[in-house]
């Protein structure tokens, strides 16, 4: 009796997990998140302050080994400061209610722009719901290698 009352409550919550990741909500902003992902590099690269576009005012970055970059100045100076790149991500999850705030979790993986191979690692970041649409509210990533 006792087994079958733990299956059960196992059976349930596998359940309720499976209905969150189906969550219509998630899936729409999954398609912005993905849209935004594809195009992150080639705004970066552009050096022009295009890639702020991409987050909020009051934005932050998470680099490894440094402090954080906070606000529009500041990461227009980090996006500047930085190499032509091509960056794929690929999202692992996504949580979050999608209508106020999600949080995607993604590896990357960035070539030069000749396609070798740079780096890969892995990325968190909180997106807002704005009123100009889903923008990055917070942005951690780091390296799966040692610091060099």
């Amino acid at each position: 009796m006792k087994r079958m009352f733990v299956l059960s409550g196992l059976l349930m919550l596998a359940c309720w997990c499976n209905a969150q990741t189906e969550n219509p909500e998630l899936e729409a902003v999954r398609k912005v998140i993905e849209a935004s992902n594809a195009i992150y590099a080639d705004l970066a690269n552009k050096g022009d302050g295009s890639i702020l576009a991409r987050y909020t005012d009051d934005a932050c970055l998470f680099p490894p080994n440094t402090t954080p970059v906070c606000g529009p100045a500041q990461m227009a100076a980090f996006f500047n400061g930085g190499p032509k790149v091509h960056v794929t991500f690929t999202i692992q999850h996504l949580y979050g209610d999608g209508k106020t705030f999600v949080t995607e979790e993604s590896f990357y993986e960035m070539t030069d722009l000749e396609g070798k191979r740079l780096d890969d690692g892995k990325v968190i970041v909180i997106w807002k719901n704005t009123k100009d649409g889903w923008k990055m509210y917070r942005d951690m990533f780091s390296s799966n290698h040692p610091a060099k």
